[in-house]
């Protein structure tokens, strides 16, 4: 049977482009850094972010968590949303690999309120941690996105109290098709970015990590302590430039079919689309009370062919992409 994925844009599959670039792709060591096609990747997305260098890395959480220890030391805090990625699905993997504690903020909406991430910043006490990184998330993992305005005023806190901030920018190019400016735009008030390649962008494999050259070259060296020190890795990063160049530019139908779908489930008795969290290639839908709804229903739905993810209790994800085709454009 041939099923239509919802469950999450990771499920895409590389494209003929793609497959055509990984045959051809010039070769190297990358450890010794000189792979051709890695340094063509990293140069072209350190361009892209307006940083000064860039970083391959095999996955997001990867990327996340180097981020994480080369910025902080151990016993540090980080201060974070309390539903982003990093803290909720990353294996609880800041305790473990950079020995940090986490200051979580309930926000709304996967934002935080600015006050609170002031107040949560820890003064000079014998008995405090240092705060040693502020931590934020565009796109959300609930479907929203973070305004230039708020992030301006995070990295004003963070200029004051001399703390750096990361941004896992997962989905930072639906971020900034939402937002209608460049990605750029976005990265110019954090120190670091991760985003991924493997997510909508079609690439089998790996992330990047930006930011300035000194913070590049000792995650380079984390990197390789993480064993992430991949080897003939032009390979993958053959795909990650056709993700950069060409399927960045085809989001907005990601964004468009979403609209479209959550329409379509509107039409259905029982069903509310929550439109708050529609600003990018995410679905979520609840079932009201007054449905008598199936605990089994994605299973129902599995027999139709069609896969979805985030299910809890009445809540379901839809999540469009690359190789959904809902709307003819």
């Amino acid at each position: 049977m041939r099923y239509i994925d919802f469950r999450s844009d990771t499920v895409t599959l590389p494209t003929e482009e793609m497959k055509e670039a990984m045959i051809k792709a010039p070769l190297g060591d990358d450890v010794y850094g000189d792979d051709p096609t890695v340094n063509e990747l990293e140069e072209l997305a350190a361009q892209m972010m307006g940083k000064e260098a860039a970083l391959f890395v095999p996955s997001g959480t990867f990327g996340n968590q180097l981020c994480v220890l080369t910025h902080t030391l151990r016993g540090d805090e980080v201060i974070l949303e309390a539903n982003c990625h990093i803290k909720k699905y990353e294996v609880g993997a800041s305790s473990v690999i950079a020995g940090v504690q986490l200051s979580s903020i309930e926000g709304h909406l996967g934002k935080m309120d600015i006050e609170k991430i002031e107040q949560a910043i820890r003064n000079e006490d014998i008995h405090y941690p240092r705060t040693g990184l502020i931590c934020l998330e565009n796109a959300t993992g609930v479907g929203t996105v973070l305004d230039l305005a708020y992030m301006r005023q995070v990295r004003e806190i963070s200029l004051r109290h001399q703390i750096p901030i990361h941004l896992d920018g997962a989905r930072i190019f639906n971020a900034a098709w939402s937002l209608g400016c460049e990605v750029k735009e976005i990265a110019q008030y954090v120190d670091s970015v991760m985003f991924c390649l493997s997510k909508g962008l079609c690439a089998p494999i790996g992330s990047m990590v930006v930011g300035t050259r000194e913070f590049i070259n000792r995650a380079r060296k984390n990197r390789k302590l993480m064993g992430g020190g991949l080897r003939q890795a032009g390979i993958l990063a053959a795909c990650g430039i056709v993700a950069l160049k060409e399927m960045t530019k085809r989001l907005y139908i990601d964004h468009e079919n979403a609209k479209y779908l959550a329409d379509r489930l509107e039409e259905f008795p029982g069903f509310k689309v929550y439109r708050d969290r529609l600003q990018i290639n995410m679905v979520f839908a609840t079932i009201n009370g007054k449905t008598n709804f199936p605990g089994n229903f994605p299973e129902l739905l599995l027999k139709k062919g069609i896969k979805v993810g985030g299910y809890r209790g009445k809540e379901i994800r839809f999540v469009t992409h690359h190789d959904i085709v809902i709307k003819i454009n």
